[in-house]
């Protein structure tokens, strides 16, 4: 009796990938174990270094089939958000060793990165607008390569996604939109003839008769009556006998629900991309998590991003004994919305991040998490403030520059009585440029009327919350991705002014200092006996003008505000000083108006000379 032999699958060595090419001369079976190789790897590097996980391992086999069809050596890939290019990054040769480290890999696609970034991501929704601007570029030079858009389906539904389809689909630019569907319910063709259509729909065959027919009939005037006539029967029947889906209705050829995790499915489904003159929508279904059971199971979100954590039962590496401050608001909701029965709580797809769940549990009437669509959110708000209601906006910094114009339209100028929780605001580390909270304080100052606030305590925070309440229009709190470190004492806080955390007996030196830092910086003068007056500026906006007029007659003023660029608080006590003709030196300490790059929060700080003991050496 004859044994066959059995070929070993060989293993391809992930640090020693230089460029996609490789994949052209795997086969199937190698195929699928360097996903499972890959897999592994995001696991470990993740584990290690923190970011996105359960995107990434999503999509692992879909990014293996999409570089193995494609040659991206001249195709563009366009990943939307790109917190899911992990495979992708390792496929060009960059292995993650060093992800989201100082100077080391960033967890988004990155132009200045790899010749196969071919635009920037961080923010959802975008691209889709991306490759319809590349598609348009190709077009009008005469150059010819794909453009593939891989989008999710928690990114399309926003309104920019939207555009962008609606613009695509009015177009003759041919653009490939590849739907990463991991959950969310997007218009599936159900039954039989709904999929015998989008097969045919995207056949050779059937596109060479369609073309050749109409390129004949329009030649006459005749011919061109006939063919309306036969297309109107066809869609009649179209309409009658499938199920259409959004894409369908716009226009676009529509192939799938495909397998996202057969690499074989995948590209024969990508096969048929070619047989149409149309942009195509590719509809693929995939896991979210696949490979790891915590983040498989995961129902809420939890796993979406991680901090360094065990591989084995996914218990954080490191842990605190003080909460966080997106925790401090979270727990500070519950209480508001207990207490005023017309507050209303709206999220923009950042309740898990926030850990407003709790919230949105205990308040489904009055709570509402309305997706990536944070113009949409400010908008309702200002909607619901005219209603007879207070609306919470609990948002991150980063994602509500997309919200300025209806901040500032829709709520601002409608004198709109609303709460804005801003999450992550200042320096948030190693999600890089995308992400810093660093201006929010510089813009919101340009709109009329808008309050803007930042707690150093928890004592300060409860008492903004409340003061929000009382109709001072839009009222933004400032919050930053940190632990709070003080309960904060009891003490008399009234709108518009500030603490006095220490005072001078020579009245020379001053420092205006905002958030937790104000009390590190506190600290380390007491230690050393320094002679200063500190303010903690817990209204940037209005600025605390009695507060000036008692430093008028100091020799030197440190503004020191770690959480935003010149724009914000520096910017407007140094106009209100001018005003005032405050004859001393002026020190503007603060974040420089830059794309701040992927590091730890203290080594961005020590970059800029930020820490309490680089604050301190000036006052010495």
């Amino acid at each position: 009796m004859s044994r066959k032999k059995v070929n070993k699958v060989k293993h391809v060595n992930l640090n020693e990938i230089k460029d996609p090419s490789f994949l052209k001369n795997l086969s199937y079976a190698e195929l699928n174990v360097l996903a499972d190789d890959i897999r592994k790897e995001i696991i470990r590097c993740t584990a290690k270094n923190g970011g996105h996980l359960s995107s990434n391992l999503g999509v692992v086999e879909l990014t293996i089939a999409i570089e193995h069809f494609f040659d991206l050596s001249k195709d563009k890939l366009i990943f939307d958000v790109g917190h899911q290019c992990y495979t992708h990054k390792i496929l060009t040769g960059r292995p993650l060793e060093t992800l989201r480290q100082t100077n080391g890999i960033s967890g988004f696609q990155k132009i200045d990165e790899s010749i196969y970034d071919c635009f920037d991501a961080g923010h959802s929704s975008t691209s889709i607008s991306v490759a319809n601007g590349f598609a348009i570029a190709r077009d009008l030079k005469g150059e010819n390569y794909n453009v593939i858009a891989l989008i999710g389906d928690g990114s399309i539904p926003s309104g920019l996604a939207f555009e962008g389809l609606n613009n695509i689909a009015s177009g003759k630019n041919k653009v490939v939109i590849i739907l990463n569907d991991n959950g969310m319910s997007i218009s599936k063709p159900v039954g039989a003839l709904s999929k015998s259509f989008g097969k045919i729909s995207t056949a050779a065959g059937y596109n060479r008769i369609k073309y050749g027919y109409r390129r004949a009939m329009f030649k006459t005037k005749v011919g061109k009556k006939i063919y309306n006539l036969t297309l109107r029967i066809k869609n009649w029947f179209k309409r009658h006998l499938t199920s259409p889906n959004i894409f369908t209705d716009l226009g676009f050829a529509y192939i799938g629900p495909v397998d996202g995790h057969d690499i074989r499915k995948l590209e024969k489904a990508f096969k048929r991309i070619g047989n149409t003159e149309k942009s195509v929508v590719v509809h693929v279904c995939t896991t979210k998590g696949k490979g790891y059971e915590l983040a498989e199971n995961d129902n809420t979100g939890s796993w979406h991003g991680v901090a360094p954590f065990k591989i084995q039962d996914g218990v954080p590496l490191k842990s605190s004994n003080h909460i966080s401050w997106s925790k401090v608001f979270a727990d500070l909701s519950l209480k508001e919305m207990k207490k005023h029965p017309d507050a209303f709580l709206i999220s923009p797809a950042t309740t898990v991040g926030a850990e407003m769940e709790e919230v949105l549990k205990q308040f489904p009437e009055r709570s509402l998490d309305v997706g990536i669509a944070e113009e949409h959110a400010a908008t309702l708000s200002g909607a619901l403030s005219r209603g007879g209601y207070h609306p919470i906006i609990s948002i991150y910094s980063t994602f509500m520059q997309r919200a300025y114009d209806e901040i500032s339209h829709d709520m601002s100028r409608t004198k709109a009585n609303a709460t804005l929780l801003i999450d992550r605001a200042g320096l948030v580390g190693r999600d890089g440029e995308t992400h810093q909270g660093i201006y929010d304080a510089a813009f919101l100052s340009t709109i009329p009327d808008v309050v803007i606030t930042m707690p150093s305590t928890r004592k300060e925070a409860e008492y903004l919350y409340n003061e929000s309440f009382n109709n001072h229009g839009v009222f933004a709190i400032r919050y930053p991705r940190a632990t709070c470190l003080m309960e904060g004492k009891e003490q008399q806080l009234s709108f518009g002014k500030w603490v006095k955390v220490r005072e001078s007996k020579a009245k020379k030196v001053a420092v205006i200092s905002v958030g937790h830092l104000t009390h590190e910086l506190n600290q380390l003068v007491e230690e050393k006996h320094l002679d200063c007056t500190i303010y903690n500026a817990i209204f940037i906006n209005p600025v605390d003008e009695d507060a000036l007029k008692s430093l008028l007659s100091y020799d030197k003023i440190v503004i020191y505000d770690a959480y935003s660029t010149q724009g914000g608080l520096v910017s407007l006590v140094t106009l209100k000083l001018s005003q005032l003709k405050f004859k001393g030196l002026i020190s503007a300490r603060c974040v420089p108006n830059v794309f701040v790059k992927q590091a730890t929060i203290t080594e961005q700080l020590e970059s800029f000379g930020l820490l309490p003991r680089q604050i301190l050496e000036e006052l010495k």
